[in-house]
């Protein structure tokens, strides 16, 4: 069985959709493919593909109140079966160790040819630890600024992670990567290949592990809402970022125009390739369905487990820093430098990240005159 994990660092790049429509074309192939939600606490997978709303979802495993096979249900198309998230529950980034590694297990137990997995936003580390069930998950993002940041954090945050497990905790490598945490601006700077060589001088075997990793590691790009066929060119500016600060190798396997006809799709409650197959979005799906049944799956080392690393809590390169000014400049640098962003694109950023400074600044104004407000009402009483 092929994972395919589906992530973009951040929402609103229409992660979910890809995700239903490529598990329903996979599946019109002949191949069986589970579909599953885990943006718990944001749950809208179903409506993507006309599902009713579940009472049994990955929550109802969770909390006990079922078992695991329970939670999968036959949909309306051929060789597809659903599991529902849960939108009652907080999502992955509270999910505790034992559960997490719990669904991981039976995940990996399950019967199909294909278990896509529509994972949540952000940087948390269990959705890293759910996208490393796999060599070969897929990262989808848009030509714009902010999601080619994201999509990038996500990436680095991913690498950082599979390096973290890979040396023991007692090694000294590990205690070097212990010591750098606690320095964010070293972290967030840090380019993956020069560390590693640094690392090597303190664990050669450890280093030597995580690259061999590295060169199964071969996650998937979908560059989605293109509206200019230049836009495509985004994809391979992001490439080439990734090669030369992460030390990783990317595969784009392809390109979604931005197509009015999923609007009308998701109104009527049906997958874009069902309501209109010959639209130029269900096409591109099709095309990227057809690269993923001619690849080969791949897998990590036997003794890369993601139910036995480690669950203490790191500060990685710049976890959720795309909330954060800062943080996020610093990749602007690296992107920068490697031509991934243009200069007018650079300035665009900047102005987006003013406006969302003042707005912050605007909110926490109103909250110090709430509290004030609320102090004074306290005194007189």
């Amino acid at each position: 069985m092929q994972i395919i994990p589906v992530a973009s660092g951040k929402g609103g790049v229409g992660k979910s959709l890809l995700s239903a429509n490529l598990a329903i074309a996979l599946g019109q192939a002949g191949k069986k493919v589970v579909l599953t939600d885990l943006d718990l606490g944001a749950s809208n997978l179903h409506l993507v593909i006309g599902q009713t709303s579940s009472k049994k979802g990955i929550g109802t495993f969770l909390s006990g109140q079922g078992t695991f096979r329970d939670l999968i249900e036959p949909t309306d198309y051929e060789n597809v079966s659903f599991i529902a998230g849960d939108s009652e529950i907080p999502g992955l980034t509270s999910l505790k160790p034992a559960k997490k590694n719990e669904l991981i297990r039976e995940f990996s137990s399950l019967d199909a040819d294909y278990l896509i997995l529509d994972l949540g936003a952000g940087t948390h580390l269990t959705i890293l630890d759910m996208f490393l069930l796999s060599p070969q998950g897929i990262v989808v993002t848009a030509p714009t600024v902010t999601a080619i940041l994201n999509g990038y954090l996500f990436l680095k945050n991913v690498v950082f992670r599979m390096m973290y497990n890979t040396f023991k905790k007692d090694s000294p490598a590990y205690k070097y990567l212990e010591d750098m945490r606690k320095n964010s601006a070293a972290m967030q700077r840090v380019y993956i290949p020069k560390l590693t060589e640094t690392l090597k001088e303190l664990d050669r075997p450890g280093a030597e592990l995580f690259e061999a990793r590295m060169q199964k590691f071969h996650p998937r790009l979908i560059l989605n809402m293109i509206d200019d066929p230049k836009d495509a060119d985004r994809a391979i500016k992001i490439r080439h970022s990734c090669r030369q600060f992460l030390g990783l190798d990317i595969e784009h396997l392809g390109v979604v125009y931005r197509d009015t006809m999923q609007d009308k799709a998701l109104a009527s409650r049906l997958p874009v390739i069902i309501y209109k197959p010959q639209s130029v979005i269900a096409q591109a799906i099709y095309r990227i369905a057809e690269k993923i049944k001619q690849e080969e799956s791949l897998s990590f080392d036997p003794a890369y487990d993601m139910t036995q690393v480690s669950d203490q809590s790191f500060d990685l390169a710049v976890e959720e820093a795309s909330d954060d000014f800062a943080a996020k400049m610093a990749y602007v640098e690296e992107l920068t430098g490697s031509g991934a962003l243009t200069t007018g694109e650079l300035v665009e950023l900047l102005r987006q990240q003013q406006y969302e400074l003042t707005q912050l600044r605007k909110e926490n104004n109103l909250l110090k005159k709430k509290l004030v407000d609320a102090a004074k009402k306290g005194f007189k009483v």
